[in-house]
């Protein structure tokens, strides 16, 4: 499966009261690796929301293994976990400088209209992205 790796600026107002990264954060941090993932494999979603469609989440999981400060190098790292035509399940890690995985999780989406938020499929509605995102997941690392 195809992975990437998009460097994180930890910034101080990301940081509470013990110096850590607070742990809402970490979403934020998911949603910048799935972007540059999705634009990696050559798409974007403002291509999909200009056809009046988006792509919530419908379940995210997050474990914390140990913290990140600011000051500290991050990483986050993603790929798709899984994958069946409708729904999509990006995996994540966030990774020091040392490479060490501090927090790992996922989020799982679906494409909807937006006025109605009724589920469309992926694999009809946008082949492009269904053969980009089969693509990604037979890709050898």
């Amino acid at each position: 499966m195809k992975k990437i790796q998009t460097p994180i600026e930890v910034r101080y107002q990301e940081t509470d009261q013990m110096g850590v990264v607070y742990h809402a954060n970490y979403l934020v941090w998911f949603e910048i690796g799935r972007t540059k993932f999705i634009e990696s494999i050559g798409l974007r979603y403002a291509d999909m929301e200009k056809q009046n469609v988006v792509a919530p989440v419908v379940d995210a999981n997050i474990t914390f293994k140990q913290p990140v400060r600011y000051g500290e190098d991050a990483f986050v790292e993603t790929w798709i976990e899984e994958y069946d035509g409708l729904r999509t399940v990006y995996g994540y890690n966030i990774v020091n400088e040392k490479d060490d995985i501090c927090v790992s999780g996922t989020t799982k989406h679906v494409i909807v209209k937006k006025d109605t938020f009724r589920p469309l499929s992926l694999r009809r509605s946008f082949p492009d992205w269904h053969n980009a995102y089969t693509n990604a997941l037979d890709e050898e690392l």
